[in-house]
Order: C-alpha cells, then structure tokens, then sequence
C-alpha cells in the first residue's frame, strides 16, 4: 500500500470510526471549513510492524504501514480517544497505546505515534504553525520522536535548534532556499544523521520527524509540508514532498536506528468521545 492510498484509506476509515456511535458526531466527508473544525494528519512513525486500524470491533484499515502521513482531514473540534492495537489484537486486546487527545478549533494538527526516547510506545498531538511568514523566508520545523538522546541540528555547517529532546519541537524563519542539515549529539561535533539536503520553500513550513530508534540503528526521516503561508494565513499539509523526501528519507536514515517492538504493533483509531449510541 502506498503513502497516498494509505492516506486515503485512513480518512474513509476515520469517517466510519466516528459514526460507529449513532449519539456522537461523526467524521464527515471532506465539507466546508467551519471554525469549528480543525486539520489533522496522522503519522505512525514506530518502525518494525504493519499494523490493523479498528473502530470499536471493526477493522477499518488494514496493513497501516510505519512511516505513513496521512493526507490532512477535517473533523469537528473535540476530544478524541485514541487507541493502538498490536496487529491481530484489536479489539479484544488491551491496546498498546490509548490515550485521550484534544484537538482545538481551527488548528492544523499532527498526530504522531511514535517512540519515547527509552524505547517506549507514546502518542502526541503537534500544533503546525500556519501563521504568514515574512517575504523570502521559509518555517524550519524539527521534531523528535525517536527513540534518541538529545541533539543538535544544523544547517551548514551551523546550529540552528540545541538540546532537542524526545518529544520536543523546535521551530525557525530561515532562508528560503536548499540547505545541507545534519544532526549531531547534544554539545559534540559527532554526526548521527546526515548531512541531508533540504529544499526551504518559501513561504511554507518544512517539518522534519526524526523518528525510530537509535539503539536498533533504524532512524528515519520523514517529511511533511504545509505551504501557501506568504500569502494567507492557513496552509495544508501536503504529505512529503518528491524527491527531498526521498533524499531526506535516505539521509535521514543514516541517523539512525530503528526500533519499535511494542508499537511496532500498534494501528490507531480515532474516536469521538462522547455518549453511547
């Protein structure tokens, strides 16, 4: 299954998972933007395993691949119970992660499953910064969700964010234009990943997950791109970008580590919370 069928599989199959109760708002088809709703992408970002999405006791995507973003989706403001299942597991079994996730009105969000830095299971939600940025100059966003110590991020040769910690971001108006970026350990010179070549668009905001494991030598890098910022104020996510993501994957690959033993397993479900049908 390819990133893009994946992506579109994930967004029929969150339709269903919010109408499974007839007495909670569902997960509408793709409609006009109200204030009242928000953009979430989903990224599974635990290396190892394939993994089955289930709504209540049906499954609703199969075979969910690590390293998959998800195209954007619109849903109602609200709180979400978010549940991971170990593949064959669901939904009889405990999930590897559940965990209940607020998403605000109007906010362009990412939801990462991904690894602590010791190795654990661990779900976050990321606010993306869709605020203008100023003539010629790009958004750099890092974020580390891999099981990893803290480290630095440069851009030629220069730090650009320091000490960035498991699950932290960091966030800066830079150039707009291609860079060399490469990750070292926190305060050395010793490289863990990279250098990696990166296409700054101007006008829009490169996020970069580092994500896996450092200790099973599987870190990956993935992209994803929320653009049209130099001329309004929101932008969607338009998944990675072509062959920056392609480069930035290999690179980024070498960083790393790889990991997932427990979410490995896991699929996610998005859920109204809310009453019984």
């Amino acid at each position: 299954m390819t990133a893009r069928s994946a992506g579109a599989a994930l967004t029929a199959a969150v339709a269903v998972a919010l109408s499974v109760t007839a007495a909670a708002p569902a997960f509408a088809q793709p409609q006009a933007d109200t204030d009242e709703q928000a953009t979430v992408s989903v990224l599974h970002a635990v290396p190892g395993l394939t993994v089955d999405v289930f709504a209540g006791d049906k499954e609703l995507l199969p075979d969910f691949k690590p390293g998959t973003l998800t195209d954007p989706l619109k849903l109602d403001a609200g709180s979400y119970d978010i549940k991971v299942f170990k593949d064959g597991e669901g939904p009889e079994g405990t999930p590897a992660i559940e965990k209940t996730v607020e998403v605000p009105a109007g906010a362009n969000a990412t939801l990462v499953a991904h690894l602590t830095a010791d190795g654990k299971p661990a779900l976050d939600a990321f606010v993306n910064d869709t605020s203008k940025v100023p003539a010629g100059k790009a958004r750099l966003t890092v974020r580390h969700v891999a099981a990893a110590p803290a480290v630095d991020v440069r851009a030629d040769g220069t730090p650009v964010f320091k000490g960035l910690e498991n699950p932290k971001e960091a966030t800066a108006e830079v150039a707009a234009g291609t860079v060399d970026a490469d990750v070292v350990l926190a305060g050395t010179d010793t490289v863990a990943i990279g250098p990696a070549e990166l296409d700054l668009a101007e006008g829009g905001n490169t996020i970069v997950y580092a994500w896996g494991s450092a200790t099973d030598k599987n870190l990956a890098l993935k992209t994803q791109s929320i653009t049209g910022m130099h001329s309004a104020p929101n932008g969607v996510p338009a998944g990675e970008t072509g062959q920056a993501a392609s480069r930035n994957n290999a690179a980024l690959g070498a960083l790393a580590t790889g990991a997932v033993l427990a979410l490995g397993a896991g699929g996610h479900l998005l859920r109204r919370r809310g009453d019984a049908a």
